[in-house]
């Protein structure tokens, strides 16, 4: 919004900034209906008046809207649904529009809009539309419901707890794929969606939270059911400690996982006039045409890079591994290289690690070695204000070293331009975990596109390296370094996934450094 308004000030287009619910309630301790929430009650009844108020209106920020929302007592989000509708441009998250449930796709399709998409850092749509087309229900979370049940629920909840065990016992291990939903338990999930709708309907103030909560996903889960197929995968996984509850009863989680979004995607992409993808590591493209669903004709636009190679030193330290086997011994090489570095030219850096686990493992050893250098960390759970106090340390004038995870909060979308970040240390190559999901993931994208390995491990895993690489240099000024720490950088196939504007080199080993076995 700030951008339109600093590019084209005296442009006649109304636009308004979508956000999500929670972020835009002013009464979060109240169910969303008239009989609980004030700013419910009546809202249709207000409704005219706060809609004629803002498109007065040309920049509808969240702020601007909860100010002309409160002044007519009418809620700040169904405000923004509502000016949707009557807006030029829309700013918003991805599932506004690619959700099986996107408000923007639907008033498109209703209203038969000429819609213009632009899609900002394209590359996280793969992992972002995979979280929408997925679902997950927790038995331990029907128990609870079980107890607490209404009256009329209870034959559902026990006929949908009937087929859940059954399910889970024909379990031969803790994680297990099944080809397909089973027609049993979606019935019974069914039925109980509907019982939960009628008590709901006649009852509004009868739904707790946790009953909201459960219904809601249930119906979710059901939508999805309904369109299983190879793109995804449905796997029942025993919980952890001893896979059973009290009675004998086991606890299990079901999910229906999205593995390959492009047969949802398609019809958005279909849906628009036109669309555009746009990112740093969009890269390799047949990667997002597959996954995604791109039409053939498709016309992908490599734009030359702004900055010098001269700006960037990309090392490559092959005498390190940091392979889950060889962690304990890359600790001191690790540690030693960043406290060399950090004396040779002192500033601001950051440092990646695959884990928080392998994260304070080498902060230890680091401050054993240079506990003269200042350092912060991240943390799990950090809230926005921990992120906030963490980047805050990042001024022209400080000196230390920041501790972050690959493909967390502070590896894309920060800007630390000049001084404020000088480097960037990234030990490890992001490869996702291998796990009994991630293997099920390799094989059935095997199967599709003949690339499993690479397409579940290797692109996803580098795009998070170059993306956190890209922290350092941000602007046609800026000069800093960056470390790839791992001898698996310099084989061939992650050498033509790095930036082609990149100049890298091998670092030289230490004689002083005894690396961990590599085989």
């Amino acid at each position: 919004i700030d951008t339109l308004q600093a590019s084209e000030p005296g442009l006649p287009l109304r636009v308004v900034e979508l956000v999500a619910r929670d972020k835009a309630c002013e009464h979060p301790d109240r169910a969303c209906h008239g009989e609980s929430c004030p700013l419910a009650a009546g809202f249709y009844d207000r409704l005219p008046q706060a809609r004629e108020a803002a498109v007065e209106r040309t920049r509808l920020t969240s702020n601007a809207l909860r100010e002309i929302a409160l002044a007519h007592q009418v809620c700040p989000y169904y405000l923004s649904q509502e000016m949707a509708r009557w807006c030029d441009i829309v700013v918003g998250d991805y599932n506004y529009f690619y959700d099986s449930s996107a408000l923007l796709h639907a008033l498109t399709v209703e209203n038969q809009w000429r819609v213009a998409v632009l899609v900002d850092e394209a590359h996280n749509l793969v992992d972002r539309a995979r979280g929408m087309y997925s679902a997950e229900l927790d038995q331990a979370q029907l128990g609870l419901l079980r107890s607490q049940a209404h009256p009329v629920l209870k034959k559902p909840l026990d006929r949908l707890q009937r087929a859940w065990n059954a399910l889970a016992k024909e379990m031969p291990g803790d994680y297990t794929v099944q080809p397909e939903v089973p027609a049993k338990f979606v019935s019974a999930l069914q039925d109980t969606t509907g019982a939960i709708a009628d008590l709901l309907s006649e009852e509004p103030g009868a739904g707790s939270s946790e009953l909201l909560r459960f219904h809601f996903d249930a119906l979710h889960f059901t939508r999805l059911a309904e369109s299983f197929g190879d793109h995804s995968l449905f796997d029942v996984t025993r919980k952890i400690g001893g896979g059973r509850q009290r009675g004998g009863r086991i606890n299990a989680a079901l999910c229906i996982r999205n593995v390959i979004p492009a047969p949802f995607l398609e019809p958005r992409f279909a849906a628009a006039h036109s669309t555009v993808l746009f990112s740093a590591t969009l890269t390799p493209q047949r990667f997002y045409a597959d996954t995604l669903g791109l039409p053939e004709d498709t016309a992908w636009l490599d734009v030359e890079a702004p900055f010098e190679a001269e700006q960037l030193s990309v090392r490559i330290v092959r005498h390190v591994s940091t392979r889950f086997r060889d962690r304990r011994a890359s600790l001191g090489p690790i540690a030693e290289l960043m406290a060399g570095e950090y004396e040779s030219r002192p500033g601001n850096y950051l440092a990646f690690f695959s884990s928080f686990d392998y994260l304070d493992q080498v902060a230890e050893a680091f401050a054993t070695r240079a506990a003269h250098i200042p350092t912060w960390h991240q943390t799990r759970k950090m809230d926005e204000i921990e992120r906030a106090r963490f980047l805050e340390r990042f001024t022209p004038d400080s000196r230390g070293i920041g501790f972050a995870v690959l493909g967390g909060s502070f590896a894309e979308g920060i800007d630390l331009p000049g001084t404020r970040l000088i480097g960037a240390f990234i030990a490890t190559l992001g490869l996702p975990q291998v796990n009994p999901v991630n293997e099920e993931m390799r094989r059935r994208l095997e199967a599709a596109f003949g690339a499993g390995h690479d397409y579940a491990y290797l692109f996803p895993g580098i795009r998070k390296v170059v993306q956190a690489a890209g922290r350092v240099i941000r602007s046609p000024t800026d000069r800093g370094s960056v470390h790839l720490i791992d001898d698996r950088f310099a084989r061939s196939e992650v050498i033509r996934l790095l930036p082609a504007w990149w100049r890298w080199s091998l670092a030289s080993r230490p004689a002083a450094v005894t690396p961990g076995s590599l085989t």
